[in-house]
């Protein structure tokens, strides 16, 4: 089979798929949380550390923490939203 053909085959899909459209906008809620109120999301997680850290309130990070948590949020904001533009475009 030639390599073109099987490109073009595997390229054409009939549009973007409604499992991963659904996934990409739950990522935009997770990546909206995270840099409105990244608190949330540390309250959320330090259950998960009970069994592994003495004292998981200690671990909260600081002001500048929750700064780059935001940055970080905003730069997976716009990684999800060109993912999801993309599978939208294929529709």
């Amino acid at each position: 089979m030639n390599l073109a053909l099987t490109l073009q085959a595997a390229s054409d899909n009939g549009g973007g798929n409604p499992a991963v459209i659904l996934l990409l906008c739950l990522f935009l809620i997770m990546g909206a949380v995270q840099v409105v109120r990244p608190q949330l999301l540390w309250k959320l997680n330090s259950r998960l550390q009970r069994d592994w850290v003495k004292n998981p309130e200690a671990t909260e990070p600081t002001s500048k923490g929750y700064a780059m948590q935001r940055g970080t949020g905003i730069l997976f904001l716009a990684v999800a939203t060109w993912m999801l533009i993309q599978q939208l475009q294929q529709a």
